[in-house]
């Protein structure tokens, strides 16, 4: 209990508070650690997982798998798929949830793909009613132009709000590139599946990233 994350999950776990923000002085496991042994993911959810909230300036996507796990497998992708979507719903944007690879429908081949597409195929059982489609490259899912030449009869192509990437690798550089490069607000990472809130900062946060962590961690409080 001396460790200020340890004693911060504890807290709320014991209900004294809501929920924690940590991250800001720590590495992402010395945060996640204690709230998966203390607090625990809730009943139903095989993995807990995250999702930033990309503000651009005239929309805001969510992009999930960029923080928590480094090499989801199928099933554990779906289910980082089915939960992003739910998150997105909460916070009220319409889920259309584009599965991403290096590869847009059945134009390649490799394992990698393979994952991606058993993944679909998982989450559909898991949700039958959830908008879904992969495995799918980034521009198809984002631009118009792009997508009537790779993915003309998709029904997210162009219209994706969600997108689950592969692996922490790809995920975690991707959501840098776009925040860095296009000036995007990235509110995150979200942590998804637990019990209770507890959310973590990127070492690199600035003051505006804290209030608005804070800000959605109180608002998932709430909704708990």
């Amino acid at each position: 209990m001396l460790d200020a994350n340890y004693f911060g999950a504890m807290m709320v776990y014991m209900d004294v508070v809501d929920g924690m923000v940590s991250g800001g002085a720590h590495a992402t496991h010395d945060v996640l650690r204690p709230a998966f042994q203390i607090i625990k993911t809730r009943p139903g959810i095989i993995i807990a997982s995250s999702v930033f909230f990309m503000c651009l300036p005239t929309k805001v996507l969510v992009f999930g798998g960029c923080a928590v796990n480094p090499d989801p497998d199928s099933r554990e992708l779906a289910a980082i798929a089915v939960t992003s979507a739910e998150t997105a719903a909460s916070f009220g944007i319409e889920s259309r949830v584009a599965m991403l690879s290096y590869s847009t429908g059945t134009s390649g081949k490799g394992k990698d793909v393979e994952k991606v597409r058993e993944a679909v195929k998982i989450a559909k059982k898991m949700r039958p009613g959830l908008l879904i489609d992969g495995p799918m490259q980034y521009d198809a899912a984002f631009d118009m132009e792009v997508a009537r030449k790779k993915a003309s009869e998709s029904k997210v192509a162009v219209r994706a709000t969600v997108f689950i990437f592969p692996d922490l690798n790809t995920g975690n550089n991707t959501y840098k590139a776009v925040q860095r490069s296009s000036n995007a607000i990235a509110i995150g990472p979200i942590i998804q599946g637990l019990k209770k809130p507890v959310n973590d900062l990127s070492r690199g946060c600035l003051v505006e990233d804290i209030v608005n962590t804070v800000a959605i961690t109180a608002i998932q409080a709430a909704k708990n």
